[in-house]
């Protein structure tokens, strides 16, 4: 909700359930999120490392959005009907380890 991509206003409801529904859908994100980053911390305090934050700051409490906005840059490019990753760093690679393995095949990497 401080995303400031996320417009309030934007959207009317007129009705009771439509209220209903939207709390109950932003209320299963908040959660899937919440499980996302807290299996992603947990790991990193398995493996005992961090992930290294924009001013190059190793951090062990990254939150799910940075991991997220972090693989922005990635495309997939497909030349003679052969799909290869751009753009996919060393530092993004190992960001997604912390994700779950069907996570992979949309990177080409299982």
């Amino acid at each position: 909700m401080k995303d400031p991509l996320f417009f309030a206003d934007s959207f009317f409801v007129d009705n009771f359930e439509r209220i209903e529904t939207m709390l109950f859908l932003m209320s299963l994100c908040l959660l899937v999120y919440h499980i996302g980053q807290k299996q992603e911390r947990k790991t990193l305090k398995i493996i005992k490392t961090g992930i290294r934050k924009k001013l190059d700051k190793l951090t062990m409490t990254s939150t799910l959005r940075f991991v997220f906005q972090s693989f922005q840059g990635i495309h997939i490019f497909t030349f003679d009907g052969v799909n290869q990753i751009v753009n996919l760093t060393s530092s993004r690679h190992f960001m997604l380890i912390f994700l779950p393995s069907f996570c992979l095949k949309s990177y080409l990497l299982s």
